[in-house]
């Protein structure tokens, strides 16, 4: 790849490009990347503060919008999610859940632990554990984690683990395309210390749409040959709303509205396909640019992710991400403060 100089760039030119790249782009290699692609653009016969304006403009929506997809993660949850799903027809664990987790603790099956005993969960010996064991620094420096043969069996233990254990116990009350009440559960339920662990169990169900491993695929969507309901609709935030049902979906809002599926997801910031649980907030318009006053700030609680905290108050996803210096990598954590206008 070509990497251009000019002397046409002057002093305070360098040193916005420098301030644009460093604050929205955490990446090394991207930073530098998008700091030479505006470079060149720069150098062209072009007006340089309209040229730097686009390219602002650029840089903001790619890294608050692109929700990056790892290719190890892909391949992992291809390799994994069917035993994924027939663990949750026989433990009543959600797919979705399982792959999060397994995806987290193991680092897609590339962390030392996994390589080295093909545990994928983080689950230590405890003193029921009457298997092979392998020590690791974790919370302490040495840390007793359990050992097994093959992967399989570090995916039944880890349902068995929860199905077993009085202290999940409340788990298996919540309904299993409920992920975010499972994450937030199995973080309170102390599963892990880290105090962002819901948090991240929810944006890789959501980053990877996992949540379609957890409901039969279009048992949501309504045929034109049905009859369409009244729906009450409702304000917040200035903003026309719907309340979803118990077994709702976009596709049935939609058509009850009589409203493309398309515009109800781009309202919402919502991918196809994007489950809905009874009470969530579908927007029938665009939603705003900033919260209204006098909501100036948000504090992360757990099971928070972007999307949930910009549909309770009526802000774009982008904007929310903009107004917070963040990009698609950052997982809100509890105790965070984000601004919302």
């Amino acid at each position: 790849m070509l990497f251009l100089k000019s002397k046409r760039v002057n002093e305070l030119t360098s040193k916005r490009v420098d301030e644009l790249t460093s604050k929205q782009v955490d990446n090394p290699f991207t930073r530098l990347l998008f700091t030479n692609i505006i470079l060149f653009f720069l150098t062209m016969k072009t007006n340089p503060h309209k040229t730097f304006v686009l390219l602002f403009l650029l840089c903001m929506g790619l890294g608050a919008q692109a929700q990056k997809q790892i290719k190890s993660h892909l391949n992992y949850i291809e390799k994994y999610k069917k035993i994924a799903i027939e663990h949750m027809g026989k433990y009543k664990i959600p797919a979705s859940i399982t792959l999060a987790q397994a995806l987290l603790e193991s680092g897609a099956g590339l962390s030392e632990l996994a390589v080295s005993s093909n545990n994928h969960f983080g689950i230590k010996c405890h003193s029921d554990w009457k298997g092979e064991r392998i020590y690791r620094r974790d919370d302490n420096p040495n840390d007793c984690f359990r050992k097994y043969k093959k992967v399989e069996d570090s995916y039944e233990d880890h349902s068995r683990f929860l199905y077993n254990h009085s202290r999940y116990a409340v788990l298996f009350s919540y309904n299993l395309t409920n992920y975010e009440a499972w994450a937030r559960g199995l973080q309170k339920c102390g599963y892990a210390t880290d105090k962002a662990y819901a948090n991240k169990l929810i944006k890789y169900i959501e980053d990877y749409r996992l949540y379609a491993c957890d409901s039969k695929k279009n048992k949501n969507k309504k045929t034109s040959g049905e009859p369409r309901r009244m729906r009450p609709a409702y304000i917040t935030h200035g903003l026309l709303y719907v309340e979803a049902e118990a077994n709702d979906s976009f596709d049935k809002i939609a058509y009850d509205m009589d409203f493309k599926v398309k515009h109800l997801l781009k309202y919402n910031d919502a991918p196809k396909n994007f489950p809905l649980k009874k009470g969530d907030i579908v927007y029938l318009e665009k939603k705003k640019k900033k919260a209204d006053v006098p909501y100036d700030k948000y504090t992360v609680k757990i099971g928070d992710s972007m999307h949930r905290i910009s549909q309770r108050y009526g802000i774009r996803l982008k904007n929310l991400y903009k107004m917070n210096k963040k990009n698609s990598d950052y997982v809100p954590t509890e105790g965070d403060v984000l601004r919302l206008r």
